[in-house]
């Protein structure tokens, strides 16, 4: 029989479903990997549901019958990829369901900046009535999006909405849902120097590690935004904080840092053109349910030919 482990919490009604679905399956339930190691129940899984950052390259050399491991997340640098590889072990992901509340978070935020919100928050706490406050209209900007996969093509579909031009950033330059313009990285400047408001979904990789670089930001509209809602390490701080201070930018909207929780004491949290949000924009009632139901397809898609699986990873390239 099938035995499948986990190494994260999940909610009742999942787990009901879960074993209800498939009764030629065992489930053991574990909130830890340290849960796995102490019952055993890691050295003899077939499959090994994680949210990704707990295992190590001793975890996957105890796991001696492991075939499959379901990262609940679409985050993969803390996976241990090369043990993964030596072992010939099956990696899928969520990718795909942070789409809905992301974009949700990025239309939110851009109209927070757009309309002034911090600006009138502070003047209805000072028992302020000024109404010199310029807004701006969404309708007939530019909105780039560094990532256009699931979660850059919602973003632009809600965008659209509002009349903005979407140009997208991926590798193959080809079409995504949703853009008027798809670009590839050599083509980074173009849409640095058009957005107005300018969105990182990036994920952590060695091409996207440091790529907003000063000189990127120098680029920049002076009246633009920039939102990160990808990974902290798209940039490196310290050129950040200097493009804001110099004005290369307008404002920042930040949910990933280089290090998380932010420190207290960070220049973040005083500048007036940053916001700063604690890494919630993919946090959402739907989270669960979505990966379990990607893990259900993969399921049965293991128990039958093995061929056809959701969102498999390149072990070699980590996603």
């Amino acid at each position: 029989m099938t035995l499948v482990t986990t190494s994260a919490d999940f909610q009742e009604n999942l787990k009901n479903g879960l074993t209800g679905a498939f009764p030629e399956v065992t489930f053991t339930w574990h909130d830890t990997i340290e849960g796995t190691e102490q019952s055993g129940d890691l050295k003899k899984a077939d499959i090994l549901i994680t949210y990704g950052e707990d295992l190590t390259p001793d975890h996957i050399r105890k796991a001696g019958n492991l075939k499959w491991i379901m990262v609940v997340s679409a985050g993969m640098e803390k996976m241990p990829f090369k043990a993964i590889g030596e072992k010939g072990i099956l990696v899928t992901n969520a990718r795909g369901i942070h789409a809905t509340p992301m974009a949700e978070y990025a239309i939110s935020v851009i109209l927070q900046t757009a309309r002034k919100a911090k600006e009138l928050l502070s003047q209805e706490r000072d028992q302020v009535w000024s109404r010199k406050l310029t807004m701006t209209e969404l309708n007939g900007c530019t909105l780039g999006v560094l990532g256009a996969g699931a979660i850059g093509s919602e973003t632009a579909r809600l965008a659209k909405a509002f009349g903005m031009h979407t140009i997208g950033l991926n590798r193959s330059g080809r079409p995504a849902d949703h853009f008027d313009e798809t670009l590839t990285f050599s083509e980074l400047d173009r849409i640095l120097k058009n957005s107005d408001f300018l969105v990182s979904v990036l994920p952590h990789t060695e091409e996207t590690a440091g790529l907003l670089t000063r000189d990127a930001f120098r680029k920049m509209k002076n009246n633009a935004v920039f939102i990160n809602m990808g990974r902290g390490t798209v940039t490196k701080e310290e050129d950040l904080i200097e493009a804001l201070t110099d004005r290369d930018l307008a404002h920042a909207v930040l949910d990933v840092f280089e290090q998380e929780p932010l420190p207290k004491g960070h220049p973040y949290w005083t500048m007036e053109n940053v916001t700063v949000t604690p890494h919630i924009s993919g946090i959402s009632p739907g989270y669960q349910p979505r990966a379990i139901g990607i893990f259900e397809q993969n399921l049965k898609e293991f128990l039958g030919s093995g061929k056809n699986y959701h969102n498999k990873i390149d072990v070699s390239k980590g996603y």
